[in-house]
């Protein structure tokens, strides 16, 4: 399969040689590896053509092809105006009514204005427009466009996950008649299927490592496998082993600590253990309540394990990796004192302690730490500063799970919700604080767009920031709590990881 892949990969780059002069190929090239998750294995063919589509003149009239090339774009930090689509409208400024039938133009469109950035109202109205129409197709058009449009009006393409788009796209490529090729549709499949060996490998040693059984701790939740999803899709590729191991195994911790602050620890002893934890020194065990020593130990312990997986020129990473869990400590008992208080804060003091808590400053760190060299002590210091990019994450991923808590019940151990925080600091029912903290994650998913021009120097952790917020889309779409009720999610874990795409060609292979 890895020799196959291999030859296909060649044969497949000198594709881009092939329509270096027309533009509108080049852009569909690109769409469809990208939607096929393979685009990891042409990355400097990619970039260069990306370069060479922003920097020439480009006409055309129609609806999906603008689109198109604004959405490609601007997820790869090049800045095309809202202008491009002015074309589209009529003197007033609404959309002509000659595209309101054109279900892959109004479809495209849709994709491509979900990357706005804030004050660009302009493309808030073709989200608007687009799922009207879209909304109104739907019930008559044919595969695989119907499933797209589905899809999309549940998640649009710029908030889905790579690796679930490529799941649905692999099965749909075959129906692209203007743009289908059996070679990439072959290495699709075959890279999806090599990959998911690698991660079926590395989900089996982390659950043979599995923290939470060496402490014993009964009040854990038994998430590994959701855990390692998460870091799973911040990063699938191969090259990046390390770094998803790695992650993994964080998250792992962050939950526990998560559970321990929230549903074990009395007020007297997460005190004790988040000061054990700021001396950041074995012997500080002295300092921690005898049911929770195990877990400090084990935390000592996996951060060494981490130190040792650096490189001695990257080992100054850890004392980052260390401060961003320390700071999540800080503010896990923040909450525990509210909440042993019955305390219900103002929701200006609930973000500022439950973005944190949410991961506006641990994820970026941990995100960073097991990635190659472009992972610069400068990198670092932005991600500990709380930027813009992962401030957005935090905001995405504390406020989606609260809409959840506030939809299902919260759990008599969990401190107040931004939900009953914001209703209290402004006197406005549920149904209010839910449409004005709804509000408040589009305005985040804006600010991580924003990023990917504002922060360039950063954009390949702007990206793998991006990857994990557009978990958090799928964990709590639909106010659903994924994390907490994962057998919600069961189909997903399999298709990803149990469950190999069929080959059509297998015979071949095997012969080979």
């Amino acid at each position: 399969m890895e020799e196959r892949a291999e030859q296909l990969v060649e044969q497949i780059g000198r594709m881009f040689e092939a329509c270096r002069d027309d533009v509108v190929k080049q852009m569909n090239l690109v769409d469809v590896l990208q939607r096929l998750g393979i685009e990891h294995h042409f990355e400097e063919q990619i970039n260069t053509t990306l370069r060479n589509i922003h920097s020439v003149e480009f006409y055309s009239s129609n609806l999906h092809e603008v689109a198109l090339r604004f959405r490609l774009l601007r997820q790869q930090e090049y800045w095309v105006s809202p202008d491009e689509f002015n074309k589209f409208k009529c003197e007033d400024g609404s959309f002509k009514s000659d595209i309101n039938n054109d279900p892959k133009g109004l479809l495209s469109l849709y994709h491509a204005a979900y990357l706005l950035t804030h004050n660009e109202r302009a493309l808030k109205e073709a989200i608007l427009f687009a799922t009207h129409h879209l909304e109104l197709l739907s019930g008559s058009l044919e595969f695989p466009l119907a499933e797209q449009v589905k899809r999309a009006l549940q998640i649009p393409l710029p908030r889905t996950l790579k690796r679930v788009e490529a799941l649905n796209f692999i099965f749909e490529y075959t129906a692209q008649e203007h743009t289908f090729n059996p070679s990439i549709s072959e290495l699709a499949k075959l890279d999806f299927n090599i990959l998911q060996k690698l991660h079926q490998k590395e989900l089996k040693h982390i659950c043979r490592q599995d923290v939470s059984s060496d402490i014993n701790l009964d009040y854990t939740r038994d998430r590994v496998v959701e855990c390692y999803f998460c870091a799973y899709v911040v990063y699938y590729e191969k090259e990046y082993a390390r770094a998803r191991m790695m992650l993994a195994k964080k998250i792992m911790l962050i939950s526990l600590l998560d559970d321990t602050y929230d549903v074990h620890a009395t007020l007297e002893e997460a005190r004790k253990f988040n000061e054990a934890l700021q001396r950041w020194d074995k012997n500080a065990v002295s300092l921690v309540p005898e049911g929770l020593k195990r877990f400090f130990l084990s935390i000592m312990s996996n951060f060494r394990d981490f130190e040792d997986e650096l490189e001695p020129h990257e080992k100054y990473r850890n004392a980052y990796n260390i401060k961003a869990f320390q700071i999540l400590s800080n503010n896990y008992l923040q909450e525990a004192e509210w909440f042993h208080q019955k305390y219900i804060p103002s929701f200006t003091e609930h973000a500022a302690v439950s973005l944190v808590t949410g991961g506006a400053i641990e994820l970026p760190v941990s995100i960073i730490v097991g990635m190659g060299d472009i992972a610069t002590k400068d990198a670092f210091d932005w991600a500990l500063s709380c930027a813009d990019a992962g401030r957005a994450f935090g905001e995405v991923s504390r406020f989606m799970d609260d809409l959840a808590v506030s939809q299902n019940g919260r759990e008599k151990m969990d401190v107040a919700n931004a939900v009953e925080c914001y209703m209290k600091e402004h006197g406005v029912t549920s149904d209010v604080a839910e449409a004005e903290i709804s509000e408040m994650v589009e305005g985040a998913w804006r600010t991580l767009n924003q990023a990917r021009f504002e922060d360039r120097v950063y954009l390949p952790f702007v990206q793998r920031i991006a990857n994990v917020s557009m978990s958090i889309a799928l964990l709590f779409h639909g106010k659903r709590d994924g994390y907490t009720n994962s057998h919600e999610l069961k189909d997903i874990f399999e298709s990803h990881f149990v469950n190999p795409i069929p080959l059509d060609h297998l015979d071949t292979i095997e012969d080979m």
